[in-house]
């Protein structure tokens, strides 16, 4: 089995985004991390994103909240960073406590700093397939793999492990804009095993360490894990029981070091593409 790591493929991104800022002279574009409370997983997030995005020679700067923080003084101090002109783009960590009402803060955000597509707007435009949005980056990293290795999406057979709206809904439009045949499973899918099982590319996005195992992968199958949990010796896992697929699938990201490495990248580009689309560049 072909194990597909993530760093070369970031590595691809890098370059894009070199590129479009050659020439360019000036304060880089910025990121504003939004973020409530001290959740380990957010943080963990944050200071991996902040690294990468440096890395690529781009600003960031954290907002950090207490997590008992009332609905509106959160909405006050958001729509301070939705109206700063130094802010390029914006990241929101999610889920946001229960107290503060996360519809409004997605109508709220500016469409063009929402870098990782939860403006309305946004969802919009990937459902009907208007590049001019920003999809979610890690819906986004699983096709951004799966190019950069070279492996066709076209007339394949992809069935995806997971409905939410970060990964496996605009994950299915993405694949269908490629011409893909799509099939979403959930918790209620009859014959799941099966179903993945017929899948020449599988995508894990259940949320559930270790879920999918050898019995829901077909022969030469192509998996791409976009899990992130923790196990039960508190070690970082995916939703794909990596081990036991290695004799059955023909290549497989790995967690970690697989789809993650690249969903930063994407939000570096996304970074960049919001700032040459406000100075009417590209």
């Amino acid at each position: 089995m072909i194990v597909l790591k993530g760093a070369e493929v970031s590595a691809g991104i890098r370059e894009q985004v070199q590129q479009m800022l050659a020439g360019f002279e000036g304060p880089a574009p910025k990121l504003a991390i939004v973020r409530v409370g001290e959740n380990p997983d957010d943080l963990s997030y944050e200071r991996g994103a902040k690294k990468k995005l440096e890395s690529f020679g781009l600003r960031v700067q954290s907002y950090a909240y207490p997590l008992d923080i009332s609905d509106g003084e959160f909405k006050k101090a958001f729509q301070a960073i939705n109206a700063d002109d130094d802010v390029t783009g914006i990241l929101l960590l999610r889920p946001l406590p229960g107290q503060i009402c996360g519809k409004d803060i997605e109508q709220m955000i500016d469409p063009d700093k929402d870098l990782d597509g939860i403006s309305p707007v946004n969802i919009a435009k990937v459902f009907a397939g208007d590049e001019s949005g920003f999809a979610p980056c890690t819906a986004e990293a699983v096709v951004e793999v799966l190019k950069q290795k070279g492996i066709a999406i076209s007339g394949k057979r992809v069935v995806i492990v997971g409905r939410s709206m970060v990964v496996g809904k605009p994950l299915s439009m993405l694949m269908l804009k490629e011409n893909a045949t799509i099939t979403v499973c959930h918790t209620r899918t009859q014959d799941l095993k099966g179903t993945c099982r017929g899948a020449e590319i599988l995508v894990a996005a259940a949320g559930r360490a270790r879920m999918l195992n050898a019995e829901y992968v077909g022969d030469n199958a192509i998996v791409v894990d976009v899990g992130i949990n923790v196990d039960a010796d508190g070690k970082l896992c995916g939703d794909v029981d990596f081990e036991s697929i290695e004799e059955k699938a023909a290549m497989a990201t790995p967690v970690p070091g697989g789809v993650g490495a690249v969903t930063t990248a994407v939000l570096a580009r996304h970074l960049v593409q919001a700032f040459f689309k406000d100075k009417k560049v590209l």
